[in-house]
């Protein structure tokens, strides 16, 4: 991603070189960071010029053959060497029956899965354009979460899909910007590191409307002022998730065509940083894959996607049971941190790198999506399948996701960050994490 970066701020005139036979790789580079970092708007405006380029170039070279895609997708990249832990916990499944190691090898199997559907999904942009592009990345940036949820709701499992979901939020809100906070201060002390703040106001926005449609399920059902007990709660959660689904779309309209603008005539750090790379680059990224590849290589990738999410969701509970650990702490804190390693350690590159707006990207981004887009996309879908899947995450959850937005609100309003920051925002990350261990889901509220 970071080679894609520089070529959409990097492209100047037509003596530029391309560079079509670099193998430089980043280790655990997050491609849904690509997906994720389109809220500030850093890939959106270019997409198309990099279509004309590929167009007039990639397809002039004979090098790209099925071996070669297969070597790109599967083997390149170092997050893959995580790729045979899922066959070994399908075999495990069938020949041990141990839970908690199924669970945890199908957790590392889906790692570089979830990373390469990203990188397929950054691929096929370079051919559609910036709107499609944006809406795909959109789309498949949480692909990984939104099928393990499908699953999950298939299967009744209600509760996990709210934590699960719940727990990428936090986790992305509090652990991911706080480590890059922190190891950004550290690296560079001796300067004052900066962001957009324009843009993080409005993801803060986007966060306190959706704490705002999860909040008032929770609300009506506590106090026991439902028209309808138990019916108008999940009514008002679908409305809302409708509601919330329209502001999301507005959103991605908002960034891919109005944003550009807006941000020339803001003049801020968006800009400085890419004068900086224009600058500073000397090659033009083209696509590594053609456009027919890419998108065979999403439908298989979400192919394998779905059926260790399948294994994972059945071995939940037996992990629960044989590791002694609730299913809450699993769902909320250990779901999130494996299945988004490669963002996580994607994010904190950018912050040594001094670049915190593809860092916010990342993490705050990704929040908003998963709020503002897999949760409302979350209800529709149990409503299609006829699955009481509403907004009501409880008192206790609810509470958590309350607090966590507006903690990092009060740290993004400044508009600069610190070790300091991100050392508070990981301690109250640990505070949550020992909150989610020894909370016990409720069997029952009917009281």
């Amino acid at each position: 991603m970071v080679r894609s970066m520089c070529a959409i701020f990097g492209m100047g005139g037509e003596e530029e070189k391309i560079d079509l036979d670099s193998d430089e790789e980043i280790p655990f580079t997050s491609s849904q960071a690509t997906s994720k970092v389109h809220g500030f708007d850093f890939e959106a405006p270019h997409v198309g010029s990099h279509a004309k380029v590929s167009n007039s170039w990639l397809f002039k070279q004979t090098r790209a053959t099925p071996l070669r895609s297969i070597y790109i997708v599967l083997i390149k990249a170092k997050i893959n060497v995580l790729l045979p832990f899922g066959p070994l916990a399908i075999l495990l499944h069938y020949l041990t029956g141990k839970h908690g190691w199924v669970f945890f090898f199908s957790l590392l199997g889906i790692t570089p899965l979830a990373e390469r559907l990203g990188y397929a999904t950054e691929q096929l942009a370079f051919y559609i354009g910036p709107t499609v592009g944006g809406l795909l990345n959109a789309t498949f940036g949480n692909a990984t979460e939104m099928i393990i949820s499908i699953y999950a709701l298939k299967n009744g499992m209600i509760r996990v899909v709210q934590q699960s979901l719940l727990g990428s939020i936090l986790s992305n809100m509090l652990l991911v910007l706080g480590c890059a906070f922190f190891t950004g201060g550290i690296f560079h002390h001796q300067k004052v590191q900066s962001f957009n703040k324009a843009a993080a106001v409005v993801n803060s926005g986007l966060l306190l409307m959706a704490v705002m449609g999860i909040l008032f399920p929770a609300v009506l059902h506590f106090t026991h002022s439902e028209v309808h007990f138990g019916k108008s709660e999940l009514s008002l959660s679908r409305f809302s998730s409708c509601i919330m689904l329209v502001a999301y779309a507005s959103y991605l309209f908002f960034q891919l065509r109005s944003q550009p603008k807006y941000d020339s005539i803001d003049g801020g750090p968006v800009n400085e940083e890419r004068n900086v790379i224009e600058e500073d680059s000397d090659e033009i990224e083209v696509p590594d894959i053609t456009q027919w590849e890419a998108i065979g290589w999403l439908a298989i990738l979400t192919l394998w996607v779905s059926v260790l999410s399948g294994y994972l969701v059945d071995a939940l509970q037996g992990a629960s049971d044989s590791w002694n650990m609730p299913v809450a702490f699993i769902s909320v804190i250990l779901l999130p941190i494996v299945g988004n390693a490669a963002e996580h350690a994607s994010a904190i590159m950018f912050a040594m790198k001094d670049k915190l707006d593809i860092t916010l990207g990342v993490a705050i981004g990704s929040s908003t999506q998963i709020s503002m887009f897999v949760i409302p996309f979350c209800v529709v879908v149990g409503w299609i399948m006829g699955q009481p899947m509403d907004l009501n995450f409880q008192l206790f959850e609810t509470a958590t996701l309350f607090i966590t937005v507006l903690v990092v609100a009060f740290m993004l309003q400044e508009g600069t960050s610190n070790y300091f920051k991100g050392l508070m925002l990981i301690l109250c990350y640990l505070i949550v994490a020992a909150s989610f261990f020894v909370h016990v889901d409720p069997k029952s509220d009917s009281n």
